[in-house]
């Protein structure tokens, strides 16, 4: 029988990163993986960036719409579509803002028989667990049904931040499997049982943010790229943006985590979907966006600023 596995962590927790390390290590192990990833805006930002490691017919974005709500007959259905492999594994990544106790609920219902019960795997950001203010709810919610909980940006934390933020989690799940999230072993997953905690609901509506995406033009300079994340208000949690700068030929990819930090990085090949801006959080307008694109370009034609920005 194939195992399902879904991803789930706040925004920014490392949920994309986890994603290609398992579906490296399944192909390494021979194991045939089958991805799906859901985000509010343009999933195939992300997925694109898989195409390399895993053949595209074995990947599925779900943009635009909730999985554990409005989506999850999509969910369900597209699950119940994967080609039956003689090794598979399944691989859901939600997004960051998902009501992941409500997910499990709904997912276990219809799936076909050929596949386990699904499993739920939390990532946390040691370094801002429970720093989102208003939004701690949220983040502690995702954590109550999940069988493992990988611990990520450990090199950022001291040992005493890790253990204050073990304990809590502990408090909250006391059933998981806490673990760092490179010591994860993909072949023991298969194998791992759904949690069967008691859970304190979230009011749904917690879970549903604002969304928003627009064209985004070749930037002249690196430079610009840190303006648009300044400028954008901080209300608004997720920034993820690809582009290309002044005459290279790559693309470039960018995003600012919720605490701020703005991460720059190659993108593998061209995005299907044309340059894009991406935003999750209050605040998400497409003209907010427009207008942080044009100051940038503005502020760095008066400055000519051409410092780069990595």
């Amino acid at each position: 029988m194939e195992a399902i596995v879904v991803i789930v962590g706040f925004l920014g927790a490392g949920k994309t990163t986890l994603l290609k390390n398992l579906i490296k290590s399944a192909l390494v192990q021979n194991w045939q993986p089958f991805v799906i990833l859901n985000d509010y805006e343009n999933a195939n930002l992300d997925i694109d960036q898989l195409s390399d490691d895993i053949d595209p017919k074995s990947l599925k974005s779900l943009s635009g719409s909730c999985i554990c709500c409005s989506g999850i007959s999509q969910l369900r259905d597209t699950v119940n579509r994967i080609p039956s492999r003689p090794k598979g594994i399944t691989l859901i990544e939600a997004n960051g803002t998902t009501d992941a106790c409500s997910l499990m609920g709904f997912l276990g219902v219809g799936i076909d028989a050929r596949f386990l019960p699904p499993i739920q795997l939390s990532v946390v950001d040691v370094k801002n667990w429970q720093t989102r203010g208003e939004h701690n709810e949220l983040e502690a919610n995702q954590i109550q049904v999940s069988s493992i909980i990988a611990l990520a940006h450990l090199e950022q934390s001291p040992l005493s931040r890790v253990a204050q933020v073990t304990d809590e989690i502990k408090a909250i799940n006391p059933s998981a499997t806490i673990l760092p999230i490179d010591t994860l072993d993909l072949s023991q997953l298969p194998e791992v049982t759904p949690i069967d905690n008691d859970i304190k609901k979230l009011a749904h509506h917690k879970a549903h943010w604002a969304s928003c995406s627009t064209d985004l033009p070749n930037l002249p300079v690196y430079s610009c790229i840190k303006e648009i994340c300044t400028l954008l208000p901080s209300t608004i949690l997720r920034v993820k943006g690809c582009t290309q700068i002044a005459n290279e030929t790559h693309f470039t990819y960018f995003e600012r985590c919720p605490d701020g930090e703005v991460y720059v990085r190659p993108y593998k090949g061209s995005p299907t979907t044309g340059a894009k801006l991406l935003t999750i959080g209050p605040g998400s307008e497409k003209n907010v966006l427009e207008d942080a694109i044009k100051q940038s370009l503005h502020l760095v034609s008066v400055e000519g600023s051409f410092c780069a920005f990595s």
